[in-house]
């Protein structure tokens, strides 16, 4: 069931035994490269087929076909209807929160290796959405890899160097790339990084998302569109998610600009976008410390040392609030507990305001 134009989708062998069950179905394995109102295109060994997506519509809105699944469709004749059977289980899922008042989760892209998070250098360097997407991209599963575009309008090497650092600062442990688009430069790196395996591309529009995503396959797959010249800000040129193969390997999903980022049960993301301070809070007196007021804090310390900025510790503390307070929409047992926590902070913070004041005479 391997062929070279479809095992530069990533077919692969696990791939293949995961799907064996299905085979013997009469069913052929296929990866989605498009789902468009309930019809996706699917690339099977024989070519991409339009099948529609009737008999896998789950209660469950984590678990509708998305771009970058593998699925098990009809080996129906040509002409006739065909139809998506079944979903593999997913390696990687890139989910974020939706706007809804049920906090379901969305599925941006599946089965991705690497998370692309591209940040554009035309506009201010916004180191708190860089933690943000970082988070996303761990708790994917994917590798995140901080992608700097439009590097050839940053002319100070200086600049660009501290630009550099500061991103690597907010995304200890990710690999962290300047490369333009219109020059060519670091394209070279990117490209070969990717060359195996499937990468999504992620950022807020305007980010150069489709014109790198363009430079890697070699052509025009994606419209571009100018950035405003009043914010720096971009309008959304992809609509759609986009699973294209690249000339030098790999293949890559392309996504819309995301404009809100939020997170969906992320907690052990944000973990590991934050882990110098996962790491400290081990030395902290007590297992359960906020890192806010508590005697014995390791973090209040690292910062009092210089050694964390502070603004890593409020970036870190906005993200755990925020997913906390996404799952306490639908946990009242969760909801409930919260609100006697911050209760307790509360006292906490008042009662360590007192004992630095000492104690008040009374006139």
């Amino acid at each position: 069931m391997s062929n070279a134009l479809f095992d530069a989708y990533g077919w692969d062998h696990r791939w293949e035994a995961e799907f064996a069950p299905y085979a013997r179905q009469g069913l052929i394995p296929g990866r989605v490269v498009r789902v468009d109102r309930g019809l996706c295109d699917v690339v099977t060994p024989g070519g991409t087929v339009r099948a529609d997506t009737e008999f896998v519509v789950p209660r469950d809105p984590m678990k509708v076909v998305c771009t970058g699944d593998w699925a098990a469709v009809d080996g129906a004749d040509v002409g006739e209807p065909r139809y998506v059977r079944a979903l593999l289980p997913r390696r990687t899922q890139v989910v974020r929160s939706t706007s809804s008042k049920r906090s379901d989760g969305q599925v941006l892209a599946a089965n991705a290796d690497h998370a692309v998070i591209a940040v554009s250098l035309a506009a201010e360097l916004d180191l708190g959405r860089v933690e943000r997407f970082v988070a996303l991209a761990w708790e994917s599963g994917a590798q995140p890899v901080v992608v700097l575009t439009k590097a050839d309008l940053v002319t100070d090497p200086g600049t660009l160097a501290h630009l550099v650092t500061d991103t690597r600062t907010a995304a200890p442990g990710v690999e962290v790339l300047t490369v333009s688009a219109t020059t060519g430069d670091g394209m070279d790196v990117l490209g070969a990084l990717l060359a195996a395996g499937t990468a999504v591309l992620l950022g807020q529009s305007g980010a150069g998302k489709s014109t790198l995503a363009n430079a890697l396959a070699g052509e025009d797959v994606q419209d571009v569109r100018a950035i405003r010249d009043s914010d720096g800000k971009g309008r959304h040129t992809t609509t759609t998610r986009n699973l294209l193969p690249l000339p030098s390997g790999g293949a890559l999903i392309d996504t819309p600009g995301l404009r809100g980022v939020g997170l969906w049960d992320a907690e052990g993301g944000v973990s590991q976008a934050f882990a110098e301070i996962e790491a400290y809070a081990e030395d902290c007196r007590f297992h359960d410390c906020a890192h806010e007021a508590e005697p014995g804090c390791a973090v209040l310390a690292a910062v009092e040392d210089g050694a964390l900025p502070p603004r890593r510790l409020d970036s870190y503390r906005k993200l755990l609030r925020e997913n906390a307070y996404l799952a306490a929409r639908t946990d009242a047992r969760l909801r409930s507990e919260m609100r006697r926590e911050w209760k307790q902070r509360q006292a906490l913070g008042r009662h360590m305001i007192e004992r630095k004041r000492g104690p008040q005479r009374k006139p």
